[in-house]
């Protein structure tokens, strides 16, 4: 039995709670995945990442993060398309800005996806911070 693809979304989102990497995040991704950030107070220029990018970015977030948390507070799912309002929440390992190690960051996440072939093919995230 297939996910539908809002299922797809969620399970990639409890994933990197999990603390995904690797092949086991790659499983997510369409081979041609894109992933645009908007710019925000963490990432000032935004940023495009494929794949490499992506799995990169994931290596990295591990030594900067202890965990994290995805809390969905509404999802539209329509044809390929998800779109969600997501609390994040994830405990720094390191200090950053105002915050010590130990401390929580936060961001409210606009993140609209599409799936293609039960893979997330692109996606496109609005990131608010909480100052830090």
């Amino acid at each position: 039995m297939s996910m539908t693809n809002l299922e797809v979304v969620q399970s990639y989102l409890q994933a990197l709670e999990q603390g995904a990497t690797g092949e086991a995040l790659a499983r997510f991704f369409h081979p041609e995945v894109s992933q645009r950030e908007f710019p925000n107070r963490l990432t000032p220029s935004g940023a495009t990442r494929d794949m490499q990018a992506l799995l990169d970015a994931a290596k990295r977030g591990q030594k900067v993060m202890t965990s994290q948390r995805y809390k969905v507070l509404q999802a539209v799912a329509q044809g390929d398309q998800v779109a969600l309002e997501v609390d994040w929440s994830g405990t720094l390992a390191v200090p950053l800005g105002s915050l010590p190690a130990g401390g929580t960051m936060r961001a409210w996440i606009g993140m609209f996806v599409t799936v293609r072939d039960g893979r997330i093919l692109s996606q496109r995230n609005y990131d608010c911070f909480e100052p830090f």
